[in-house]
């Protein structure tokens, strides 16, 4: 490690990109075949590997079989549902979450004593790979104004210290209480009470980065921001269309489902700018077939659509779904449906006299063949589902791609009925369960009333900052404290170098944490960091194993009761960490009996039956195998819009017009296969062909030789976005089945790219799939100009 350096110093560096002071250093990059198919057997080596290396093969395997289970914990990575019938007895989960409890269930600590060997700017320096491996942090960390080291501080003057900041605060509006979405439905109700009984809604989470876009996008056309379809919709059900989603690595467990679907007769359509291999096939490695068998395959046609081609494509489709429409009366639309359950048909219909197809078709980069395969595919089928993930989200237009979806299943009727409906496929385990639990910047009236009416506070009516707005307020210095119940908010947020400089003018930033992160090393003037027990620990509360609740993606609400001996018996749970911290704040000021939640689980779901709609009897049905479904207007075919009444509106919109200089490229950023959001569990992407590095950029081979460059050079990439130059530096180019013009690299290595005012209309989300780059080639004086930016 380097010597500590002067405070000056390290507030210099670290505001900047992180590593920007040396040189990136790549690793020994090696390219093998990309991959045919998802899971099997190199999925099990390869997560059992993780194990090892945590240090916990033993004690982890043995956790296994107890997660996803009934009275088991629930996975801490994705929200794909669990079976409602009985459940594998060999394990209920994947790839991904073997190595998600892996770093849960790791032996490896993080102490005070590591703190005082290992400076903030030293650690800084690390990769986040490197910072993640560290091991599960212990105990309550402080690090001073101008300090150097964190340092041990009791949990009684952590909460003590963090009411000072608060208390001192002119405005509440000057603190924003950012949610991860692996927090619990006890948690985020609790945490959503104190903000507002602080005095605040500036709630940014992790909705504001992944699914904000579809619940702008459903809430207005079928009156409810969720999924409409049940796991068991998948396996009953005649076409399953999956766009900008990769379930081979974002949801692997998907897999299952969309196996046992096409084995019941579906047609499966994949639409992608990427051949992800989790869209082509499926190797189980729970049954013979995916072992030393062919597996199934997935996709009956792959769209290569590009870049923010989606709406092109989704047009082109109509077009040939009218035209089949007309070539065969009342065969392919559902009148019935039309007449009865939308509004604004007509008009819908005349748009198309302005349109051209072939136009549509260069613009979405699909062949016309393909586009009228897909549309043979539904003309003539009404069991129709449609999932999406980020790559639609996370678009400049992602709400009307999403409304335009929307559009071809209200043609069809296609929703709110058996086997058919709108599936986004959210990211991490319970964000959908936070936003239930009112995580929310722009809570609605009725929530509020609902509140007040119970608790007998009056709760702040106006909206508060999403993470864009918070991000923006820290740096105008409008939020002076940022208080972070899980995630790391640096890495998965837009613009690093931006966000980082805000970090650095805020006051006091706290974070909940299970593990180190980069967000402890880009910081307030004074930090703490508060360690809490996992998903899969055990949660004793007065003296009693407790369990807390999660809601899945398709609504379903669940028990989750951990069974791992915590790594420290000086960690706390986070619903017990926001009552110390509304106890410590509000103190007798409070109406809220905070002890009382404090000291009962049973007591937050009582709270959360009288505020929330759809938690009756929550502590009984909840104790039930497989928990319950929230009710859901539009699955059962109800359409309830603030605008239109029980009616789900066709809605008319554009088609953009992406415009390249000769020289730039369309960049979108994804995850690798050995990521779960910002973790990193390794350096390889296996379904891509990548080994041991994640400084790479997937290019079409025609662009990689008119720019003149060949497959392994060394480049730098550019984004120029609000006039202000944005690098991140040395980037291999790696050849890759991808549209031309267009490229993919991997986040957060590339967030600094993406500029805070990119973002998608409507939703305010950062658009990470929507960014113009250049690429030159690599300049060994980059760093220089990074260092003055």
């Amino acid at each position: 490690m380097k010597e500590d350096k002067s405070p000056k110093d390290i507030n210099d560096k670290i505001t900047k990109e992180p590593n920007a002071e040396n040189p990136y250093k790549l690793l020994d990059l090696k390219l093998t075949k990309t991959g045919k198919w998802a899971a099997g057997v190199p999925a099990v080596i390869s997560a059992f590997s993780d194990l090892i290396e945590e240090k916990t093969l033993v004690r982890g395997t043995k956790a296994l079989f107890k997660m996803n289970q009934k009275g088991g914990f629930d996975c801490p990575s994705c929200a794909w549902p669990d079976p409602d019938d009985e459940r594998s007895p060999l394990g209920e989960y994947c790839e991904n979450g073997v190595k998600a409890l892996a770093e849960e269930a790791t032996t490896k600590k993080i102490t005070a004593d590591f703190f005082k060997q290992n400076s903030v700017y030293d650690l800084a320096q690390l990769d986040d790979y490197q910072i993640g491996k560290m091991g599960r942090l212990t105990e309550p960390m402080y690090l001073p104004k101008n300090g150097m080291h964190y340092e041990p501080i009791s949990w009684d003057n952590a909460f003590t210290k963090i009411a000072e900041h608060l208390n001192a605060l002119e405005s509440p509006d000057e603190a924003a209480f950012y949610t991860s979405g692996r927090t619990s439905n006890e948690t985020s109700f609790l945490y959503q009470l104190f903000a507002k009984e602080f005095g605040t809604n500036n709630m940014p989470d992790c909705s504001n980065m992944c699914h904000e876009t579809s619940g702008s996008a459903l809430r207005t056309t079928i009156g409810i921001g969720k999924g409409t379809v049940t796991l068991d919709d998948f396996y009953d059900t005649d076409v399953i269309v999956i766009i900008g989603q990769n379930p081979g690595t974002n949801a692997p467990r998907m897999l299952t489902a969309l196996a046992k679907g096409k084995k019941n007769g579906a047609k499966i359509i994949a639409v992608n700018p990427l051949p992800e291999a989790g869209l082509m096939g499926f190797h189980n490695p729970q049954e013979i077939n995916g072992i030393i068998g062919n597996g199934v395959k997935l996709a009956d046609l792959f769209l290569p659509v590009k870049i923010n081609g989606d709406m092109a494509l989704l047009k082109a489709l109509e077009i040939i779904l009218l035209e089949l429409e007309n070539k065969n009366p009342g065969k392919v639309f559902d009148y019935d449906f039309i007449k009865e359950k939308t509004t604004g048909y007509e008009a819908f219909l005349k748009q198309f006299d302005h349109y051209n197809l072939d136009e549509l078709v260069q613009l979405s980069g699909v062949s016309k063949e393909a586009l009228y395969e897909a549309a043979e595919i539904i003309a003539f089928k009404k069991r129709i589902i449609v999932c999406w993930g980020m790559g639609l989200t996370q678009q400049p237009n992602g709400v009307e791609m999403i409304r335009e979806i929307l559009n071809i299943l209200l043609l069809k009727g296609s929703i709110g009925k058996p086997g058919a409906g709108v599936c986004p496929v959210r990211g991490h385990s319970n964000v959908q369960g936070n936003r239930t639990m009112m995580i929310d910047e722009k809570p609605t009236n009725e929530q509020l009333d609902r509140l007040q009416a119970y608790f007998g506070f009056n709760p702040p009516r106006k909206h508060g900052y999403d993470v864009v707005r918070a991000i923006k307020a820290m740096k105008e210095e409008k939020v002076k404290l940022l208080f972070c119940m899980g995630g790391n908010f640096l890495s998965a947020t837009p613009d690093t170098t931006y966000t980082a400089s805000a970090l650095r003018k805020l006051n006091l930033t706290v974070n909940v944490s299970t593990k180190l992160n980069r967000s402890h090393l880009i910081h307030g003037q004074e930090a703490i960091i508060l360690p809490t027990l996992s998903r899969s620990d055990i949660d004793v509360v007065n003296g009693e194993a407790q369990f807390i609740t999660t809601e899945n993606s398709m609504g379903v609400v669940q028990s989750s009761k951990g069974m791992l001996k915590p790594v420290s018996d000086n960690l706390i749970n986070e619903t017990q960490i926001v009552c110390k911290l509304a106890m410590a704040t509000l103190g007798n000021k409070s109406v809220v009996d905070w002890k009382r939640y404090h000291d009962s689980y049973d007591d937050v779901r009582d709270a959360i039956e009288k505020c929330i709609p759809g938690f009756e009897n929550y502590n009984e049905k909840v104790r039930q195998k497989g928990g319950f479904h929230l009710p859901n207007a539009a699955r059962d075919g109800k359409f309830i819009t603030k605008d239109f009444g029980e009616r789900a509106p066709f809605t008319l919109t554009e088609i953009p017009r992406n415009e390249l200089a000769p020289d730039e490229y369309m960049m979108a950023s994804t995850r690798t296969h050995d990521q779960f959001n910002t973790t990193i569990y390794g350096l390889d992407d296996r379904y891509r062909g990548v080994k041991n590095e994640r400084r790479v950029i997937f290019m079409n081979e025609k662009d990689i030789a008119q720019a003149g460059f060949k497959a392994g050079d060394k480049v730098d990439l550019f984004n120029y976005d609000d006039d202000i130059e944005r690098i991140a530096p040395l980037f291999v180019i790696v050849s890759y089945q991808i549209p031309e013009k267009n490229t993919v690299t991997y986040f957060p290595e590339t967030n600094v790219l993406v500029s805070v005012n990119n973002v998608v209309k409507d939703s305010n989300m950062p658009a990470s799939k929507y960014v113009k780059i250049k690429v030159r080639k690599h300049d060994p004086k980059i760093y220089e100009r990074i260092n003055r930016l």
